[in-house]
């Protein structure tokens, strides 16, 4: 069953994944040769898998002149567990994957009839191309330099400071700044309910 583009940016919490994959970002551009990137939509937590399996059809199938790069769109991110900071891949779409493609009824067949691939994103049976700004959109992410802090906790909640002068005081998260990346937190100084602004990194949920 096709899959509309509403349905596909709907899917946008993404889920942590040890393995990038960089795409090739010549002609995310609309190029004469009619290739456009699809979205194909596979089992959440099975992106690699069916990409792997993508590219070995495309490569024994003599397909590397309809179909040119497949793509799992990931980002770094940022988060705090237990006190330690690390560093994880994130997948920007679960259960979607990226393919640039010429369409035609040979390189939809390779490509849908891939294991673990369900279908393209697209009214009815048609698949849909993407446009030029949204590839673009979703490369330059992949490929933002600084990696994204995860944000686990929510105003009202109970988070520990875990660096600075308050480290391993207990507070209530009163506001979140995602353009600054600061959170302001209420802890209890002297027994008065004090502000204190601390960034992303600098606190962890209780």
């Amino acid at each position: 069953m096709g899959e509309t583009q509403e349905q596909f940016a709907d899917n946008y919490d993404g889920e942590k994944n040890e393995t990038e994959h960089k795409p090739n970002t010549e002609g995310t551009e609309i190029i004469s040769d009619g290739r456009h990137w699809y979205v194909i939509h596979c089992y959440s937590g099975y992106e690699n898998k069916v990409r792997h399996n993508l590219e070995q059809r495309i490569d024994s199938m003599g397909m590397k002149g309809k179909i040119f790069d497949v793509v799992v769109p990931t980002e770094e991110e940022i988060e705090v567990r237990e006190g330690k900071r690390r560093t994880v891949e994130r997948r920007v779409f679960p259960g979607y994957i990226l393919v640039q493609m010429i369409l035609s009824e040979e390189s939809w067949y390779v490509v849908r009839n891939t294991p673990g691939v369900t279908g393209f994103v697209g009214m009815g049976n048609t698949p849909t191309p993407l446009r030029p700004e949204e590839v673009q959109q979703i490369l330059r992410r992949m490929e933002a330099e600084a990696p994204k802090v995860k944000v686990t906790y929510k105003p009202g909640q109970k988070v520990r400071i875990i660096d600075g002068p308050f480290n391993d005081f207990i507070g209530a998260v009163s506001e979140i700044d995602m353009d600054r990346t600061k959170v302001r937190v209420m802890v209890s100084f002297f027994g008065r309910e004090t502000p204190v602004e601390l960034d992303f990194l600098q606190v962890e949920k209780v």
